[in-house]
């Protein structure tokens, strides 16, 4: 190999990386992978659900296809009452609520007073325990030996 050859081959190699740090410049780092967080509302229209009048409400968003919500469903409709009012919100049926409070997930349970301030939510399955003891809790605050 003459010097001649061996300056060329080293100015390719030259250009060469130079084009490979222009480009992986150019590249956008992928930012670091961020888990979905579903969120249950904070605020919701009593009107929009059943017994508006009832002094608390439990409200599950759920879907018909979904295992999980039919138990969530069933968790839920033992609270009902004359003062807890129970509501399955589910997705083919009342759509228009799901976009409204921005429902992406199933299930949700929101437990709501009489405002429509929501005291309570759990996304995702959740012990019958947990929800029981959840709207002990927010009809008579301390009533449950570690408040939620």
């Amino acid at each position: 190999m003459s010097v001649v050859q061996a300056l060329v081959a080293v100015a390719v190699a030259a250009v060469a990386a130079a084009a490979a740090l222009v480009l992986r410049r150019r590249r956008p780092d992928d930012g670091p992978t961020q888990p979905r967080t579903f969120l249950a509302p904070a605020q919701l229209d009593r009107r929009d659900f059943a017994r508006p009048e009832a002094e608390w409400l439990v409200a599950v968003f759920s879907s018909a296809s979904c295992q999980t919500c039919a138990s969530m469903v069933a968790k839920a409709a033992v609270l009902a009452s004359e003062t807890v009012a129970v509501d399955d919100v589910e997705v083919s049926a009342r759509a228009e609520l799901h976009r409204r409070y921005a429902i992406d997930a199933v299930p949700i349970v929101v437990i709501a007073d009489r405002d429509g301030v929501v005291r309570k939510s759990f996304v995702g399955p959740a012990s019958a325990t947990d929800v029981w003891a959840a709207v002990a809790e927010a009809r008579n605050p301390g009533s449950t030996p570690h408040p939620l």
